[in-house]
């Protein structure tokens, strides 16, 4: 699915994400990540196709300040 390619999350976060995975039927706690990283990004992208707006979504989600 990644194709190899790995990214560190937090163990709290992952163990979260595992529970969450089960309760909602996924396959696998990847199949879960990738389908909530896909929501995510649909929202953030959705908020405007430049830079500046995708920034700003962000700041208002809090995720950069």
């Amino acid at each position: 699915m990644f194709g190899g390619n790995k990214v560190k999350i937090d163990k709290s976060i992952l163990e979260r994400c595992k529970k969450c995975a089960e309760i909602a039927g996924y396959s696998s706690v990847e199949e879960f990540i990738e389908h909530v990283l896909e929501k995510e990004l649909k929202t953030i992208e959705g908020a405007g196709t430049s830079d500046d707006a995708i920034a700003e979504s962000m700041r208002g989600l809090g995720y950069i300040s």
